[in-house]
């Protein structure tokens, strides 16, 4: 394909490349963070926590519950990751165990959740994001290794969860410094 006829919402260096070279590509340069999403009832936002995941380029999106989601808000950035799916909470766990990474639950509904800005990330964490509706379930709460929530000024209880997804995400690079070295 000629880069200048590629019409996908790509940066520069990706025009023209076919998806399993964008892939590969980016496999080279993938951060260890991990996202998970539980998935109870199809929620609309899904997407948009993928395609964050896509922008910050995290090594893996692992979908809990549901296999299907509504994937337009992704913006066909799930053709450039690696997504798992996970039946279920105990499955999802064991594995992020397994492999070393803790489960971290981005949830304001935990008594225990320690604020945003007083939360420190290791690099082998996995992100938990629930749905917008109802949050993160009891079950994987109480699995869980550690929580946070996102401190707020306003009035409302919490934010659109794509929105949270972002701001954890871009917390957690930062953390990590593995932020551009020109950012």
């Amino acid at each position: 394909m000629n880069p200048s006829e590629d019409t996908r919402n790509l940066i520069d260096k990706f025009k023209g490349m076919s998806n399993e070279a964008i892939v590969a590509e980016l496999d080279k340069t993938r951060i260890p963070l991990e996202v998970a999403i539980e998935n109870l009832a199809h929620d609309f936002n899904i997407g948009t926590v993928v395609r964050n995941a896509n922008a910050f380029n995290v090594s893996r999106v692992h979908i809990i519950g549901k296999r299907k989601y509504n994937r337009r808000g992704a913006m066909v950035t799930d053709k450039y990751l690696h997504i798992d799916h996970f039946a279920t909470v105990d499955e999802f766990v064991n594995d992020a165990h397994y492999r070393g990474y803790k489960v971290v639950a981005v949830d304001n509904n935990r008594p225990e959740a320690k604020p945003l800005a007083k939360t420190k990330l290791s690099p082998n964490s996995v992100l938990v994001f629930g749905s917008e509706s109802d949050g993160i379930s009891q079950e994987l709460l109480d699995k869980s290794d550690q929580a946070f929530y996102i401190e707020q000024l306003g009035s409302t209880r919490s934010i659109n969860v794509g929105c949270a997804s972002a701001v954890a995400m871009y917390e957690a690079v930062r953390q990590l410094g593995l932020l551009p070295k020109d950012a």
